[in-house]
């Protein structure tokens, strides 16, 4: 509040603080974000990282053909902030991506709207990282974080029944997680999934490989035209 009393009546906490304000990321080092419009608010404040902008008012989210307005400041906690759509896309401009997305992620578990922005549903920078990979092979895209059987998998080709687990080495190190990711495995198999399971590594160092394993399970799981069907369809 007295950085966003300092810097004049129209300011609002913003960018980085207002993701820690709003509860999307930790608390954050450095100076506090505050924006101003265009024309207002003082140059420079010590301990304090000044924004302008003359997009404070409101902004448009798109429902079918009609545009409805959405506010992009608000009051939490008694301190006047940039809503959370707003919020988030000033962040992109200003922190790391993994930053941007853990804030997204939070963003949506919270249940906050986002507006414009999307979230690709994803918890970790290695399920971020498979699913850029993936989308360079133009295939169907898969589901993210599904909930199957009391447990959630990294992402799944529902019709295939194919479902992919990424590991890294921070969340699944160690003999329990081990033991707990075969376990696992086992259920899914049980239920009729066919799992594939590649380790931070393997995706690093053979990120072609594992994008093939999953093609080609997929490419094996797709139904077979019958031969006589085939031929009658040539004949035509």
């Amino acid at each position: 509040m007295a950085a966003v009393l300092a810097c004049g009546p129209d300011a609002v906490l913003s960018h980085g603080a207002a993701a820690v304000h709003w509860g999307l990321l930790r608390p954050l080092d450095g100076p506090v974000d505050v924006t101003v419009p265009t024309h207002g608010g003082r140059e420079r404040r010590k301990g304090i990282r000044l924004h302008r902008s003359v997009t404070l008012g409101a902004g448009f989210q798109t429902t079918g053909s009609q545009k409805r307005p959405i506010p992009l400041v608000t009051v939490r906690d008694h301190i006047p902030v940039t809503s959370v759509p707003r919020t988030l896309v000033d962040i992109r401009a200003t922190l790391p991506p993994r930053l941007v997305r853990r804030a997204i992620r939070q963003a949506e578990f919270l249940g906050l709207g986002f507006g414009e922005v999307k979230s690709d549903r994803t918890r970790s920078d290695l399920e971020r990282y498979f699913l850029r990979l993936w989308r360079r092979t133009r295939l169907r895209q898969p589901e993210v974080n599904v909930p199957i059987g009391g447990m959630t998998v990294d992402f799944l080709w529902r019709e295939e029944q194919v479902i992919v687990e990424t590991d890294s080495y921070a969340t699944h190190g160690g003999t329990i997680a081990f033991e707990d990711d075969r376990e696992r495995d086992l259920r899914l198999r049980r239920l009729g999934y066919s799992v594939h399971r590649f380790s931070e590594r393997q995706l690093e160092m053979e990120p072609e490989a594992a994008v093939e394993d999953v093609a080609s399970a997929l490419r094996e799981t797709q139904p077979q035209v019958p031969r006589s069907r085939r031929q009658t369809s040539s004949s035509r």
